[in-house]
């Protein structure tokens, strides 16, 4: 490619991104290159069928309306899937232009995002955007994520054929917490090598590439290719939605996990709580290793803060942050993992540009809106039911049976009051949660409890003590 083919592809590029936004850009367009220029046609190409198959049918005429704004005469766009050795030199290429313009990777990851084997991308399937950064390198290990990570590293060691410990493996934690970093990190180091097929999809790619193969008529190579894999990783699986897609997960996921294939799923809730699920999925995915990974404890929050300093100090080796300033946001940075880098990140941008050294006066100033109450205590029905049952002496599973006596009547009613009133569960999903009662059922204990409490002030009493105890 000349330099003036070059300099008219980033221009394209760039109308291309502002067009569709980066989002849409980097999980459709980053891969795909410049072949040819002619006289009214420019030849594109893209690594895989499915990708070339999404751009055509959903974005052709932005990328003709692109070219034809850089070169008028233009009237048709060829795309076609780059051939083996193609793929393969282009692994041996510097990184992308989208790849360099981030400064603060390392070049190690750089060159690990430059080099992804073909393998990782199926032929009929296009992987879900990797960050470089999220490996397992980078990840810092507290006691709120030790199991997540041991867990997490001893799939992604794994070899073809070894038999699996854990299927599937299934994490979740609420927002910045290091999920999405440790799926990744898995995918990264699964694809160091050729040996095994490892591919990561959030769930919104696997809807949308689902969907794009039943409207091209290529769902059946879409199926054999998700059951080609070696490891299936699929982020995000709370936004998985529709009838037919959730029951191709669920096909995909048996036929897996039955022919002794990994599946890795992260999600912001156990499995048990995604209602939208269908119950076959969902007791699936909890007969794998469910583990959760706890909020950030302080300890952990400044490792993390001091790994994201010395990351920083690899372009900028004059930045420094002290010790108090660092300890100070580590406490007073409770919410996530993200709203720590963002920190020093403002730190290092108002340190470079101001040419100011990072004092504990600017960063008060400088992350004050990052500072976020603290999000109330998130109440699980497990936990309702549990402390019912020790208050009332009797058991969980009475609870959830069908006895009638009056000394589980009242504690299930309790119960179930509680679950109403402390979490976000519907009425169906409390019922289904207590030995699969109808939300009629449901309703009647809330407003039997609800007119019981207006009257009896030991009940009143009660219920008021197990909430504090719930919440604390």
């Amino acid at each position: 490619m000349s330099n003036m083919e070059h300099d008219r592809w980033s221009r394209v590029k760039g109308r291309l991104r502002s067009s569709v936004g980066e989002d849409v850009y980097s999980s459709w367009f980053a891969r795909m290159d410049l072949e040819a220029v002619q006289p009214e046609s420019v030849h594109l190409s893209v690594p895989t069928r499915f990708l070339k198959s999404w751009i055509q049918t959903h974005y052709s005429d932005k990328v003709l309306t692109c070219w034809q704004a850089e070169l008028p005469e233009v009237c048709r766009i060829d795309l076609t899937v780059r051939s083996p050795m193609r793929a393969a030199v282009a692994k041996e290429a510097p990184a992308p232009v989208e790849q360099r313009r981030d400064e603060h990777r390392p070049a190690t990851e750089m060159r690990s995002h430059a080099t992804v084997p073909a393998s990782s991308n199926h032929d009929a399937l296009g992987g879900s955007p990797l960050d470089p950064r999220l490996t397992f390198a980078s990840f810092v290990v507290g006691r709120s994520n030790t199991l997540a990570h041991a867990a997490a590293r001893q799939v992604a060691e794994g070899r073809r054929g070894d038999p699996v410990m854990f299927n599937p493996l299934y994490i979740h934690s609420g927002v910045g917490l290091g999920k999405t970093h440790l799926l990744q990190a898995v995918t990264w180091s699964g694809n160091s090598g050729n040996e095994r097929k490892v591919l990561y999809l959030t769930a919104e790619k696997f809807m949308y590439g689902f969907v794009a193969a039943l409207k091209t008529q290529t769902s059946l190579a879409f199926k054999e290719a998700l059951r080609g894999i070696d490891v299936l990783v699929i982020d995000d699986l709370q936004f998985l939605q529709g009838k037919t897609t959730q029951a191709e997960f669920c096909h995909t996921l048996n036929a897996l996990i039955d022919a002794g294939r990994q599946v890795v799923v992260a999600a912001d809730r156990p499995p048990s709580d995604l209602e939208s699920l269908d119950e076959r999925v969902r007791s699936r995915l909890a007969g794998g290793l469910v583990v959760e990974m706890a909020p950030l404890g302080e300890d952990l929050r400044l490792g993390i803060l001091k790994s994201r300093v010395v990351a920083a100090r690899a372009h900028h080796a004059s930045f420094d942050v002290p010790a108090p300033v660092l300890e100070y946001l580590a406490r007073a940075i409770t919410h996530n993992g993200r709203d720590l880098e963002g920190a020093i990140n403002r730190l290092l941008a108002h340190s470079k540009l101001n040419a100011q050294p990072v004092t504990l006066e600017m960063a008060e100033h400088e992350v004050r809106d990052l500072i976020r109450p603290q999000e109330p205590k998130r109440i699980k029905i497990e936990d309702i039911q549990r402390i019912v049952a020790r208050q009332y002496n009797v058991s969980r599973s009475d609870l959830l049976s069908s006895r009638r006596t009056a000394n589980v009547v009242r504690p299930r009613q309790v119960a179930m009051y509680l679950a109403k009133t402390l979490t976000l569960r519907s009425l169906p999903e409390i019922g289904r949660r207590f030995g699969g009662r109808d939300h009629t059922t449901v309703l009647h204990a809330v407003r039997k409890i609800e007119g019981l409490v207006s009257k009896d002030t030991t009940l009143s009493d009660e219920v008021e003590s197990l909430k504090r105890q719930l919440q604390e």
